[in-house]
């Protein structure tokens, strides 16, 4: 099924077997890929070499810690995707966790992550400005 069809589907096939098949295979291509990246990044990491020059020293240093801190969240995002794919496996995916209704074809697109319809989001993104506000 391409992007193109899955939209064209009517409301009744929300979440369909082959809608989740669908963002299955999305999900696990887009874990492959982060894997890849993920161990591609650790190689870059373990073949950098020691320099002896102060100033190289804090430049690799400062390399190195934006290359831990991209690492972490790209883990971040593996999990969630871990997540998803569990969701997927126990018939909750495509569903918003606050409200229990659809989070919509277009939002699983764009990330296919989500938790929280639009709806839902906007209103805990509006609860945490207030309360770093407080």
């Amino acid at each position: 099924m391409t992007e193109q069809e899955l939209l064209a589907e009517p409301e009744a096939h929300y979440m369909s077997d082959a809608q989740q098949g669908f963002f299955r295979e999305l999900l696990l291509a887009q874990r492959n890929e982060l894997q890849e990246r993920i161990a591609a990044e650790f190689d870059l990491l373990r073949e950098q070499e020691p320099h002896s020059d102060p100033a190289d020293i804090g430049s690799a240093e400062e390399q190195r810690q934006w290359q831990l801190r991209l690492l972490e969240r790209e883990k971040k995002l593996l999990d969630k995707i871990d997540e998803a794919l569990e969701r997927l496996a126990r018939g909750e995916y495509g569903w918003c966790r606050d409200t229990g209704e659809p989070i919509g074809l277009k939002r699983l697109l764009l990330r296919p992550t989500a938790t929280l319809c639009i709806e839902a989001k906007e209103r805990q993104e509006l609860r945490e400005r207030h309360q770093r506000a407080l």
